[in-house]
């Protein structure tokens, strides 16, 4: 079975070439739009996507824009609309030391340099300057600031994150 991580979604269709109009969902827009990327079109319902190769990049607004390969109309695109695209895991590509995806985050367990056990990882917000893991404890859930002063290690093989929480964070 094939895994795909949702990289945007076609929320309308730009012009008459073809474009199409994405609320993107990727740190990586430069990596995951440019010419020659494939990406697979999703709609709702679908379990198997389009394949599509994107064609041409660039941004307007809050927007990206993308036209396909083979589709230069917007008669081609038009059923796009609403859709979510998405990249095959084995196009991902490395990250640097530090970095990781959503995927490998969550389902982490947390706990504490003292052994304490925290929660599970079943979140990542991406609210401004840092990145927020919602940690599920119990009934109750614990926002994690992905900041070194907290956050001492994260081994995604193991699904282990140990942090050192400062005062007032688990409370």
């Amino acid at each position: 079975m094939s895994t795909w991580f949702n990289v945007g979604k076609i929320v309308n269709t730009h012009g008459l070439r073809g474009e199409v109009r994405v609320l993107s969902r990727t740190d990586f827009p430069e990596k995951r739009y440019k010419k020659g990327s494939e990406l697979a079109v999703f709609k709702q319902g679908d379990k198997e996507g389009t394949p599509v190769i994107v064609a041409s990049h660039r941004t307007h607004k809050t927007f990206d824009l993308l036209t396909f390969e083979g589709r230069p109309s917007i008669q081609d695109v038009e059923a796009f609309k609403g859709a979510v695209l998405k990249v095959h895991e084995a196009h991902l590509g490395g990250l640097d030391e530090g970095e990781f995806y959503f995927h490998e985050i969550v389902g982490c367990e947390v706990k504490t340099a003292a052994g304490d056990v925290i929660g599970v990882v079943k979140e990542v917000l991406t609210p401004g300057a840092n990145d927020v893991w919602v940690v599920q404890n119990g009934a109750k859930e614990v926002y994690i600031p992905y900041i070194d002063d907290v956050v001492k290690s994260v081994d995604p093989d193991e699904k282990l994150i140990i942090i050192e929480p400062i005062d007032g964070l688990l409370e």
